[in-house]
């Protein structure tokens, strides 16, 4: 028994300065910070943004639930999980500046999530700037899917993409040469802007490129606060940026992956809520490794009887035998993060133009409610 509550206990995931844990915000309920879910139109994102409009849907709607992606039946609340600080507002403008002296724009997406962790606002930035996507943390996710991805880039002939681990710097250091393959036989320096959200490594693959620890790094977002310049060789100087979120993420499973992966400052959202997300879906589409690690019974589903259980086999009881459902939350959290399920990938080409379909229902149904709520001041008897 020690052993298990031992194990409860050290299951922080970087508490408030107060030492006190958060309490779990109710569904649709905003959390502290700027704005961060909803996704604005964006005609430079891929040819899966270029899906018509669908027509209305009684699900479609701000706050109500969408299907599960893992297609089990689960719902989940639509949250708005709001983390856009001043700091980034600030750098996006300084991007915008920079972009103006930069060549090429290598952009840092997670394996685990590549389109939900692509900031549509730097397809509009960089416009035709040519672009290298590097997909970091590929040892945490699921190789056969991470080949899905890089099939998927290529045929759409959106430029170069690269699957890289910080484990295997090799494959890190194949970047320079991408970056330098376009510019051949040039006397100048190739200038590339190192461009992601937070938290997806962008720090660690400068300090491997460059050799030695130039710019810090850390289990948390927004460590890098401002550009540097750095010099990597065969001609090549990289431009490292602070880590940008968006604004608005129209689709929420987007939003919840970036939390679960811990795009997002963890003061900002609700570890339970995130929890079940990733609960639900992992026993979905994951099974083996959650009932292997957690001793779960078979046919659970729901996130929150999924958590609960997880709760209850590693002993994070509290009094009366409840089941405390944040410190469940964080031993989750901390696993999938660390590799302890495996490598898993939160999502596929297929499972975006799914939800895609979904955000375009609800843009519609909520731009036909607008329109009958202007029609209606202006018509008969609105003087």
């Amino acid at each position: 028994g020690g052993a298990i509550r031992k194990d409860c206990r050290g299951a922080g995931l970087n508490p408030p300065p107060t030492g006190r844990r958060p309490r779990p915000r109710a569904p649709g309920r905003a959390g502290p910070g700027g704005a961060l879910l909803g996704r604005p139109e964006n005609p430079g994102r891929p040819d899966l943004r270029g899906l018509g409009a669908a027509t209305e849907s009684p699900a479609a709607g701000a706050g109500g639930p969408r299907p599960d992606p893992a297609g089990n039946g689960n719902r989940v609340s639509v949250v708005k999980i709001q983390w856009y600080p001043g700091h980034m507002h600030k750098a996006a403008r300084e991007m915008r500046a920079a972009l103006a002296g930069v060549d090429v724009v290598v952009e840092l997406l997670d394996a685990r999530l590549p389109f939900s962790s692509a900031n549509p606002m730097l397809a509009e930035l960089r416009r035709d700037k040519p672009v290298i996507r590097v997909m970091t943390r590929a040892d945490l996710a699921d190789p056969a899917r991470t080949e899905v991805w890089t099939d998927w880039y290529r045929k759409g002939h959106q430029g170069k993409s690269l699957a890289v681990s910080a484990r295997r710097p090799a494959e890190v250091k194949r970047i320079v040469g991408l970056c330098s393959a376009g510019f051949p036989r040039r006397p100048d320096p190739v200038v590339a802007m190192v461009a992601g959200i937070p938290n997806v490594g962008k720090s660690t693959v400068i300090n491997i490129l460059a050799g030695r620890s130039v710019a810090k790094t850390g289990n948390e977002p927004a460590i890098t606060k401002r550009q540097q310049r750095v010099a990597v060789g065969d001609g090549v100087v990289l431009l490292d940026t602070p880590g940008v979120l968006w604004p608005n993420v129209e689709n929420a499973h987007s939003g919840f992956r970036l939390a679960v992966t811990g795009a997002i400052r963890e003061t900002a959202i609700s570890h339970v809520e995130i929890a079940m997300y990733l609960a639900g879906f992992l026993v979905a589409q994951y099974p083996g490794p959650m009932a292997d690690r957690y001793a779960l019974d078979a046919g659970l589903a729901g996130g929150e009887a999924i958590l609960e259980a997880l709760g209850r086999s590693r002993g994070c009881l509290g009094r009366g035998g409840v089941v405390d459902m944040d410190r469940a939350a964080r031993i989750l959290l901390n696993d999938f993060r660390a590799g302890h399920l495996g490598g898993i990938t939160l999502e596929t080409p297929e499972m975006i133009e799914d939800e895609l379909r979904e955000v375009a229902k609800e843009r519609a149904a909520r731009a036909a409610k607008k329109a009958a709520r202007k029609q209606g001041k202006s018509g008969p008897g609105s003087a």
